[in-house]
């Protein structure tokens, strides 16, 4: 065998390797959301049923006529502020939030779950945080699928995050996301997140 063929065959046995250790690697550390879309499916229906209440949609309007004459600028900095707060000492626009009927309802509502939903936050049409039942990396959702997906495609829509090993808990979870339709009028005035511990679903 000359020295090319040695080297060839080397590299293709590496190749080889690499992609066992990457398949391994893959079949234990990632799961698909494909996997639980049935459940979450289902799920979605037990969070239409509690996203409808008067609490969650009278907080939208609330804020949805208070912001409706904020600029991208105004967002931005909102958005500044909420991720300055986060490792502050001081975090006065936060605590205000958390403070509020509605994240006290989403809290309430994570809890009576008993670990299955992880975290819940509502936004507004434009996207911003309107309650939450825990602290978020950030206050708007407006550049990110979980909004996009969700209140700008109408009130079926329906959007599911991957599943992600989470670490802190070392629990498998994934987000969905839905529209919050008003029911007087059937219009959708913001949506919702939750996130869910999919090792949980029945």
């Amino acid at each position: 065998m000359t020295w090319e063929e040695l080297m060839s065959l080397k590299s293709t046995i590496m190749a080889a390797v690499c992609a066992l250790s990457m398949s391994s690697f893959i079949g234990v550390h990632a799961v698909s959301a494909n996997e639980y879309e049935a459940e979450l499916m289902a799920f979605a229906g037990d969070v239409k049923g509690w996203i409808s209440d008067p609490v969650v949609i009278d907080a939208i309007k609330a804020q949805n006529a208070e912001n409706a004459g904020l600029g991208q600028a105004d967002i931005d900095a909102l958005d500044a502020q909420w991720r300055a707060e986060t490792s502050a000492a001081s975090r006065p626009m936060i605590d205000e939030v958390l403070a509020n009927d509605l994240s006290k309802f989403l809290m309430q509502k994570s809890e009576e779950s008993e670990g299955l939903m992880t975290e819940i936050f509502v936004m507004d049409n434009k996207g911003l945080n309107v309650g939450q039942s825990g602290v978020t990396s950030d206050y708007w959702q407006g550049d990110e699928a979980k909004w996009q997906q969700t209140y700008s495609v109408g009130p079926d829509a329906v959007h599911f995050g991957e599943v992600e090993l989470d670490e802190s808990t070392q629990t498998y979870q994934s987000q969905l996301s839905l529209p919050v339709v008003d029911p007087a009028d059937g219009s959708v005035v913001g949506a919702v997140t939750v996130g869910i511990n999919v090792e949980l679903l029945q």
